[in-house]
Parts: structure tokens; sequence; C-alpha cells
């Protein structure tokens, strides 16, 4: 069997510098063997870690293999040892390997590896895929294929850093979440608002913070306004004026803004640097107690507990732009150059193949 796969082709030029091109490619694809199931894609979704891999910034790219990790498709063969249940059932796949269930770590010596055009293995973007069952979980109904491409890599690492690292997923705790817009700050928001936190955000558009209330955000000011500390604080309740957390995935100078709103042993959960690679910690927030933690995606188990509250709680993941079919690269090129930009209000999609899912319910 062939799959029609984009993956990146190799050019010279220097890290950070250099921006690999992608192409189509026909890869050859086994027949499942073991316990591994078949999946015929049909919807993927762009990460800023694709990004970041045409940029040679991302450990060992691959080329020629497949890129994406978020899918969702439709098992269509089984390999011998894994469950008959599994045939004709829509599933999303595991967006990495290397953690099972520790709570702490990735029980692998190798760490933890991301799929698409990685060490990991191949990834999403194509039209099949081979897979362990026990990396696939079965699809909510309430969800598009393109909504359910949506959630896997960014629903996973706003599981963790909200509802594992932050300790703060409780009914009325004050949680910031910082640049609303991207794919993993809007699952911040979602999963907040299900666990009844009063959720507030930042942006340096009006168009976002505009839509963030819609969804549920009590408030959200302009990060790019002088004094947007104070505005924030001044938005929240009196008998909780201040915040238990913020979710930051741009890094810079959150810690000295954090020594002003935060809590005493408040905590400052950090999936992200894209302002800096470098996050000052001040003496300020050393004395207000102010912890700061480091969160990465998340491990099997953590994937699987997320999938759940998406299903019990029909969250709906927000799909920013969509295009349609494996035919015209200049339009994948075009999901990328959103990417880059960062004006995309949701995930970026790839619909591989007709959908097999639109109803809203």
């Amino acid at each position: 069997m062939e799959s029609k796969a984009v993956v990146m082709r190799w050019i010279p030029g220097k890290k950070g510098e250099v921006y690999y091109p992608i192409e189509f490619a026909t890869l050859r694809v086994p027949k499942p063997e073991g316990s591994d199931v078949l999946v015929r894609l049909s919807a993927a979704a762009l990460n800023h870690r694709d990004f970041f891999l045409r940029q040679d910034l991302y450990p060992m790219p691959q080329f020629g293999m497949a890129l994406g990790s978020d899918g969702v498709g439709m098992v269509v063969d089984i390999g011998p040892n894994a469950s008959g249940l599994w045939m004709n059932r829509r599933v999303i796949v595991n967006p990495g390997q290397g953690w099972v269930s520790d709570p702490e770590a990735p029980e692998s010596a190798k760490g933890y590896l991301t799929l698409g055009a990685s060490p990991a293995g191949t990834g999403t973007m194509q039209q099949y895929m081979l897979v362990d069952q026990a990396d696939v979980v079965s699809c909510p109904e309430h969800l598009t294929d393109a909504e359910a491409a949506a959630m896997p890599a960014a629903g996973l690492t706003a599981w963790r850093a909200l509802m594992v690292r932050s300790k703060n997923a409780f009914p009325g705790r004050n949680i910031l979440i910082t640049g609303i817009g991207g794919g993993v700050a809007l699952f911040v928001l979602k999963f907040a608002l299900a666990a009844g936190c009063n959720v507030y955000v930042t942006s340096s558009s009006v168009e976002k913070l505009r839509r963030a209330k819609e969804l549920g955000a009590a408030g959200g000011v302009l990060y790019t306004e002088p004094d947007w500390e104070s505005k924030l604080a001044s938005l929240l309740p009196q008998d909780r004026k201040q915040f238990d957390a913020i979710i930051d995935g741009a890094g810079g100078n959150i810690v000295k803004s954090a020594a002003r709103l935060l809590r005493n042993n408040g905590t400052i959960v950090a999936y992200g640097m894209t302002v800096s690679p470098t996050m000052p910690f001040t003496m300020k927030a050393l004395i207000e107690n102010i912890q700061l933690v480091g969160t990465t995606m998340g491990s099997r188990k953590d994937f699987f507990d997320m999938v759940e509250l998406v299903r019990t709680q029909r969250i709906r993941p927000i799909v920013s732009h969509v295009v349609y079919g494996m035919n015209n690269l200049d339009e994948i090129e075009w999901l990328f150059r959103l990417l880059q930009e960062g004006s995309q209000f949701g995930k970026l999609v790839l619909q591989i193949r007709e959908s097999s899912k639109t109803s809203n319910l």
C-alpha cells in the first residue's frame, strides 16, 4: 500500500536560517503486524514544532518522512494481535512516544519523542499511518474531523500545564493565560472554564481579546499597553484579588509581571518561550515564593484523560483555518505562513480526505 505524504527535503543552510522546503512524496505503508492498526487519516493539524523543524530548530529532523503529530482517521486494517474492536472505528492518534503513565517524566531513557519527521517515526500529514493500538483513542462523537485533528499536541500540552502542573484547576481559582489565540492557550481556556476557574487573558490584539471573552474569559488586557498588570489586576473579583496561576507560552519578562500579579506561592507554568529562550527570575519573585514550573506535552495517560474530558464535557477545539485535499502545496505553505505570523485564532488544519464527521452535534 502507498501513502501520499507531506515531507521535508534537505537543502544546505545554517540552523535557524535555513527553511527546508516541503513537497509531496509517495511512501510505502507496510501491512500491520503485531498490535499495529492501520489508520486512514482524514485530517491533520500543524504545530509550531512543524515550523521549527523546517528551520532546523528541533532535534534530529528526518527528511522524506511525513510531517505532523496531530491526526484523526478511520482504522481500516489491524495486526494479528490487535483487538478487532478497532476496525472501522474513528480514532485520534497519541502524538508522542516514550511516556506511558509516570506522573513526573517520560519512562524512556531516550526521553519524550514527538511523531512527525523525527526519530519517533512518521507523522500524520499523509493518507495512511501505522500506529500501535495502545496509542489510539476513540474519537469523541461530537467532534468533526477537523476539530479532532486540532486536539492532540495542543490539548495534551494544555492539559498537563493546567490540570497537572499548575495544581490550581479548581472552582474559583484565578487563572491567567498569556498570548491567547494559539492552540495551547485556547485549550487551557476551555479546560479552565470546565474546571470552574475564573479565566483572564492577554493579547496584542483587541479582536483576540473579544473572541476570548465570547468563549467565556472573564476579562483580558492588551499586554502592549503601559501598566497592563495593574489594569488586569483591577478586573479580578473582590474576594480574590490575585492570580493563583499563570499559564505562559512566551517567556521573556513574565516572572517580573508574575511578581506583581500572583499570590504568595502562586505558580507560573511555562510551556514555551516564543519571546526569548531565557526567562530571568527576580528576587521579588523569590521573596513572594513564586514557583516557576516547566512543562512539556504529557504521557499517554495524560492524553487519554484529556480526550475523556473533551468527550464528557463536549468541549469543541477552536479551528482557525482549514485547507482541503492533498493536491495543492501552495495552500499548505499558506498554513505555515499563518503559523509563522501568529495571526490565527485556533488551530490550522489540513483536511486530507472528505470528512467522515462534519456535523455539529
